[in-house]
């Protein structure tokens, strides 16, 4: 891909290339293939330290694929994955693309609501969901067009003992897997006994066929399926793997992965790009749990870690963080929310690890840009273009704007989505002459490093995840004591930000107890709002539009 005028590429670290050959491979199914079968004796994954070999998840995604087919699942049909990390992530992931599948990841803590607007905009036809969220499937199941359910639980593929202690504890101590009641359900490990009856029939497909769709807010807060193609992903893929390659070893890494890979983040950094090195890959279920995320400092020599500032800045503020051994740690990466400087470097002074910021969105597969992760990135900047990517800021009429001027971000690139499932006109406004605009405000230096001034949508960045004043405002207005509400995000330590939700009553008995309860039955956790001002009224525009910057200034 011939790529124009890149100020930035005399100072690109040495090793990585400017551009990289995008068709070397026509689908993600052929480097899945490919891998599983060059890394056969490493280990692929470990969760709860039960490991599997890449030969392992060769066999059981091979069977898992087969059995999808053997349901009368065809090429092109959609297929939910909702659950935490686990074992059967991969193999449920493999597995469906190699069927020829289109898989759509899904948060496994969405509300009954939410879950409904995905299935059903997606067309959902099978899902494969861990059972502590069965009881919400059961809530919409019949609204949607799912015939196939695969259930599985935490433990499922820990061992008889381990496995079973776990699962006891979340089942019985923790409570964590309410009632439910679902018929013609198939257990993880029974699909995949039956699919070794079948053969599968590999579907690689074309380089522009979708096989992911991502949801994502966009530029609103109606959720829209970013299509990801075998060429974005395939992409994305070789680009991450290409600016990690001069500072890590094939074969010798072993990725510590706390972010779930349903988010798109971890989905390509560390379940596919990290394949490409041969690496293994450590996954922490609950990341909540810092615990549990250090136990894999201990059991393991971790030599990567990928994360968002709030894990980063948490893990330093528990005692016994410092303690751990970090030798063998080269690369930090951080994403999905901007690396705040004092936690850089707080983490380089702990660890002694540069961390990196990179950036990205849904739309994008997601990485677009990143600092080295060898120490020759700048903090306060989300650092460079990846190889056959191209960026560069834009005033308010799309026109490019020179070094050090502030505008808004565009990316074009490879890994930039097909376009917003069954949505032309909200392609349309975000998708111009192979341009992303992503709706943030930066700039660029004269040597090429990027920087995040601000956000041109009024979206709310909670812990890395993106949330959309609109669709809290349209959960609150159902509130039939809300005459007007107003949703903001307000700085938060912790979280980076947290929602905050200005309300005038059509009742005066509201009260903020019963809009926190109404709020946490139709949202996700990391959506309620944490803050509640009852107004007499909400400033307006002279057309009626409700002024949000007001509201954030105040």
């Amino acid at each position: 891909m011939a790529v124009a005028h890149k100020p930035w590429l005399a100072n690109y670290p040495s090793g990585i290339p400017a551009n990289i050959d995008v068709d070397t491979y026509s689908s993600l199914v052929e480097i899945i293939d490919g891998n599983l079968k060059k890394y056969a004796n490493l280990v692929a994954f470990s969760n709860f330290g039960k490991e599997l070999k890449y030969k392992d998840i060769d066999k059981m995604s091979e069977a898992f694929g087969a059995y999808l087919q053997s349901r009368g699942l065809e090429p092109g049909d959609r297929v939910a994955l909702m659950m935490p990390n686990l074992l059967q992530y991969p193999i449920a992931l493999f597995g469906a693309l190699r069927a020829g599948l289109i898989v759509v990841n899904t948060n496994p803590l969405y509300t009954p609501r939410e879950m409904k607007h995905q299935f059903t905009d997606s067309g959902v036809k099978a899902i494969v969901i861990a059972e502590n969220f069965a009881a919400n499937l059961e809530k919409i199941i019949g609204d949607t067009q799912i015939k196939t359910v695969i259930l599985t639980s935490v433990g499922e593929l820990l061992g008889t003992v381990k496995g079973g202690m776990i699962n006891l504890v979340v089942r019985k101590v923790k409570r964590g897997v309410p009632k439910y009641s679902l018929s013609n359900t198939v257990g993880f490990k029974e699909a995949m006994s039956q699919g070794k009856k079948f053969t599968l029939q590999r579907k690689q497909g074309s380089p522009n066929d979708t096989i992911l769709l991502q949801y994502t807010g966009g530029t609103t807060g109606v959720a829209k399926g970013a299509m990801l193609t075998n060429r974005n992903l395939v992409a994305n893929m070789l680009q991450i793997y290409h600016i990690m390659l001069p500072f890590l070893e094939k074969e010798k890494e072993t990725a510590l992965s706390p972010l779930p890979m349903y988010h798109i983040f971890s989905f390509t950094v560390n379940c596919l790009a990290m394949m490409m090195m041969g690496a293994k890959n450590v996954l922490v279920t609950n990341p909540r749990d810092l615990k549990s995320v250090m136990k894999e400092f201990q059991r393991y020599d971790i030599s990567l870690m990928t994360g968002v500032n709030t894990l980063f800045n948490a893990l330093l503020n528990h005692p016994d963080f410092e303690k751990l051994d970090f030798s063998h740690l080269k690369g930090s990466v951080g994403g999905g929310m901007a690396v705040q400087k004092p936690v850089a470097e707080k983490w380089e002074r702990v660890t002694g690890c540069f961390l990196a910021e990179g950036y990205g969105m849904t739309e994008s597969s997601p990485v677009a840009s990143c600092n080295p992760i060898n120490g020759q990135g700048r903090l306060g900047t989300i650092g460079m273009p990846v190889p056959s990517t191209e960026m560069r800021i834009v005033d308010d009429n799309g026109h490019p704007l020179s070094h050090g001027e502030v505008g808004e971000i565009q990316i074009k690139g490879p890994q930039v989505m097909k376009g917003y499932y069954n949505r032309p006109e909200a392609t349309a406004k975000v998708l111009k002459d192979g341009w992303l605009s992503t709706g943030d405000i930066g700039m660029m230096s004269e040597d090429g490093f990027f920087q995040i001034v601000d956000r041109k949508k009024d979206m709310i960045l909670v812990s890395g995840f993106n949330v959309y004043p609109n669709e809290i405002e349209e959960v609150v207005a159902g509130h039939p004591k809300v005459l007007e509400v107003a949703a903001v995000g307000k700085p938060d330590e912790k979280s980076g930000e947290v929602v905050k939700i200005f309300v005038v009553k059509k009742d005066k008995s509201l009260s903020e107890d019963e809009i926190m309860a109404f709020c946490r039955e139709n949202l996700t956790g990391y959506k309620v709002p944490k803050a509640v001002e009852f107004r007499d009224d909400l400033p307006k525009t002279n057309v009626g539009k409700i002024l949000r910057r007001e509201l954030r200034e105040m």
